[in-house]
């Protein structure tokens, strides 16, 4: 028995050594498809203008998990970035703006604008944003005025409010703007993410165009664009949870004496005929709910091209002409709200 055991051995480090040799080389063939998957998308794709590794490279270069979970992330203080062409720098305050003092100069109304990545200015210079714009457009109108602009990419409703009533609130602002976007209505993200996700451009990129054309086909459960901002309103939990949001503030608001209102953007794919009329009615009613003045920012665009609308093609952020067209219609209510009243003749 002794002899049989001993003649088996040396076949069965043969075996051993196949199949670790083969297992070796199917490491090695991943490794190098990996490799050349990342040069690919790196040398051939990466021109910095690519929505979704500009999003990648946002998330990991300029934002950070907060210590809140109801805020659930926030800009690195300092951090920088050229993204989507264009340069952003984070101050000291985690802002894409300059510093302000806590306190407001003696005289000067302070507008702070809370929102998501509309209101950051994704894809535009920051004094170019309509938050800039508005600010610069008071002033030439002789209106002691600063606009703050504490706007950050993938927020929600919920997290803007909870972000102001814990740090934004500090900048004792005069006036507030809510500033809303359709998806705004979507739960805090959860930020279950991989590593490959975190630090694999290619895995990014590959990812993004497998689930667009899942969304042209009926191959997946997956929408496409109106279907899935259609299905936020659907279910009456967005509406709850933003509507909830929007009291809560209003309630602080109240409180501090200073003035809240809110402003919806649309969507900018089909601003002549608008499909989501009825979200912008809703959002009216859960101002009006509040007792909140209530700005509907589709007439200031709805005239336009859409393709002027627009970053690039396949992201319909607001352009440097949206943003004009968009800070045109805040001037004009600011400009009435912050002009002294008429001494009785």
């Amino acid at each position: 028995m002794e002899r049989t055991l001993g003649a088996h051995a040396p076949r069965r480090r043969s075996r051993l050594g196949e199949w670790a040799l083969n297992a070796l080389a199917v490491a090695l063939s991943l490794v190098l498809i990996y490799a050349g998957a990342e040069a690919y998308v790196s040398l051939a794709v990466d021109d910095g203008m690519q929505f979704d590794l500009e999003m990648w490279r946002y998330s990991r270069d300029v934002k950070r998990r907060s210590a809140n979970p109801l805020i659930g992330h926030e800009h690195t203080p300092g951090s920088q970035a050229r993204l989507m062409g264009v340069d952003v720098a984070i101050s000291s305050q985690g802002l894409r703006d300059r510093e302000f003092p806590l306190t407001p100069p003696p005289g000067r109304k302070r507008i702070l604008m809370l929102g998501d990545s509309l209101t950051f200015g994704w894809g535009v210079p920051g004094d170019k944003t309509y938050a800039k714009r508005l600010e610069d457009m008071l002033r030439k109108a002789g209106h002691d005025a600063e606009v703050i602009n504490t706007g950050v990419g993938n927020y929600n409703t919920e997290m803007e409010v909870a972000w102001f009533l814990e740090r934004g609130s500090r900048f004792k602002p005069h006036y507030v703007v809510l500033n809303y976007f359709i998806n705004d209505a979507e739960p805090t993200p959860r930020y279950q993410t991989s590593l490959l996700a975190e630090h694999s451009r290619a895995y990014v990129y590959f990812a993004s165009r497998i689930d667009a054309a899942l969304r042209q086909t009926n191959l997946a459960t997956r929408t496409d664009w109106h279907g899935y901002y259609a299905s936020l309103y659907n279910d009456p939990d967005g509406l709850r949870r933003v509507g909830a949001a929007i009291e809560r503030l209003a309630r602080y608001c109240r409180s501090q004496r200073i003035e809240l209102m809110v402003a919806n953007y649309p969507e900018l794919r089909q601003p002549a005929d608008y499909p989501f009329r009825y979200v912008n009615g809703a959002i009216e009613r859960l101002a009006a709910a509040s007792r909140l003045p209530y700005l509907d920012l589709l007439p200031a665009v709805r005239d336009m091209q859409p393709e002027s609308l627009w970053v690039t093609r396949p992201d319909p952020h607001p352009s440097i002409a949206a943003h004009e067209a968009f800070a045109a219609a805040l001037f004009r209510h600011f400009d009435r709200e912050l002009r002294p009243p008429r001494k009785p003749s």
